[in-house]
């Protein structure tokens, strides 16, 4: 995600010690390093959640106030552990930290600030999630303010990516596969691979670039804004291209908020089928949830046939299980193709083996390695112990670090990107991205109210 597509067209291997030279290792370490302590925790009947503190959900400045007030302390701490650990990393890989404190210390500052306002109890009805609006914010100041050279050192968008998408893969154990059922997880597969293949598709013969035709693909088919940034990173897309898919995320993740419920109820779908087809038709989770609590409430005023639960349950095991899942092996993909089709290697006929290895994205390994250690703590909790034990105590501290990690990564991306660059990329990205929105709710809805409509119908009775 640099302003150029990585080059790694040559092969400069330094055995060994790239395991504490190269930024995709440091990522790793960092990332594993907090799922392992998380585990130990857990382990101990304990957990990370203390240092791991976000800010709570709010109403009044009042209540902000009295939140950072008790927790001001764990914020000193979690500030100081984070500037430790990436200190230690940016120096080993060569930078200054004299350069790099003062920039994280700016960075963190107005993360903070971020969290705390997608933190307030209306900010899901503005679509106000924290990555989003650290990107805008980041956006202004830099192209209406300004921002001090001084302060680069520390808007390190690929370091803190890796690092959150690292820690994504702690929260998407492969269990939750056995959890959604055959049927769940076969829509899902089916409506990730035809949607990304469209839009890709359609991309490439628009012109635009096929990492940035694979990142709209992986924002339509996946989960939006984390499938963006992770496939971007993973095939070495240009700065722009992640801050492009996701802006056309949120834009049709917030019309099918009341696009979709409406559409349901005015052909007759039960909670179930309701839910299950904003789950395959939407963008992104916070913004699904909504439309599918909306959907939820009409059948709890026997505006439609079912039960709220549902409507939310379907919609969960759709989206948040079904094709969310889908990130780990799109990025693995991907990252393979981009490594070994994508990039000129110099070399007639096929890559060689080492060469392949030198280009590819070690960060995705730590993505894998991070859900399968989560796979095998989980391995024994059914899904109503997993959600009452080890999501409060293990996976949700977990996934709010990633949260702050995302926050770093896509202010840095607004502090170092110009409108112009959005601006140049014109309305073939638009095109390329409708064109999954149309295959999204079409097949959804194919497979959500005719061929499994049994399955949604009758789920949870």
């Amino acid at each position: 995600m640099t302003a150029q597509t990585l080059d790694r067209t040559t092969p400069q291997s330094s055995g060994w010690r790239e395991l504490w030279l190269k930024e995709d290792w440091w990522a790793i370490w960092l990332g594993l390093g907090i799922v392992v302590i998380a585990y130990l925790f857990f382990a101990d009947g304990s957990s990370i959640k203390w240092v791991a503190v976000t800010p709570a959900k709010w109403h009044s400045f009042d209540q902000l106030g009295a939140h950072f007030a008790a927790n001001y302390l764990r914020y000193i701490v979690q500030f100081l552990l984070w500037l430790a650990i990436f200190t230690v990393a940016l120096t080993a890989l060569g930078h200054k930290a004299g350069e790099f404190i003062p920039s994280f210390i700016f960075l963190y500052i107005f993360s903070v600030a971020i969290f705390a306002l997608g933190q307030w109890d209306q900010a899901n009805k503005y679509n106000l999630e924290p990555p989003l609006v650290a990107l805008v914010l980041g956006l202004i100041i830099s192209n209406l303010i300004g921002v001090p050279k001084s302060l680069a050192a520390g808007f390190r968008v690929e370091f803190y990516i890796k690092t959150g998408i690292v820690l994504l893969g702690a929260t998407l154990p492969f269990t939750l596969i056995l959890w959604a059922g055959p049927t769940a997880i076969l829509q899902a597969s089916i409506v990730s691979i035809v949607t990304f293949l469209v839009i890709y598709w359609v991309g490439v013969r628009l012109g635009l670039d096929r990492r940035l035709a694979a990142t709209l693909g992986a924002g339509g088919a996946v989960c939006g804004v984390s499938a963006s940034i992770a496939i971007a990173a993973a095939v070495g897309a240009k700065k722009d291209d992640a801050p492009i898919a996701i802006t056309l995320v949120i834009v049709w993740a917030i019309v099918m908020i009341f696009v979709l419920p409406f559409v349901a109820q005015a052909l007759g779908l039960s909670a179930g089928v309701g839910g299950a087809w904003i789950g395959t038709s939407e963008f992104a989770d916070a913004a699904g949830l909504a439309a599918a609590q909306a959907y939820g409430d009409l059948a709890g005023h026997g505006a439609v046939a079912g039960t709220s639960d549902q409507a939310v349950w379907s919609f969960t095991l759709m989206k948040v299980v079904g094709r969310d899942v889908w990130i780990g092996i799109w990025a693995l993909v991907l990252s393979i193709v981009a490594t070994t089709r994508w990039e000129k290697t110099g070399i007639d006929g096929k890559p060689e083996f080492g060469q392949i290895w030198w280009r590819f994205p070690k960060f995705v390994i730590g993505f894998i390695v991070a859900s399968l250690i989560v796979t095998a703590v989980t391995s024994g909790y059914s899904l109503a112990d997993y959600n009452k034990t080890v999501v409060p105590t293990l996976v949700g501290p977990i996934k709010d670090l990633r949260t702050w990690a995302f926050i770093f990564c896509f202010l840095s991306i607004g502090l170092t990107t110009r409108f112009r660059g959005l601006a140049n990329a014109g309305g073939k990205p638009f095109i390329a991205f409708t064109s999954g929105v149309v295959v999204n709710v079409v097949l959804g809805f194919v497979l959500s109210a005719l061929v499994f409509a049994s399955y949604w119908e009758n789920l949870t009775r």
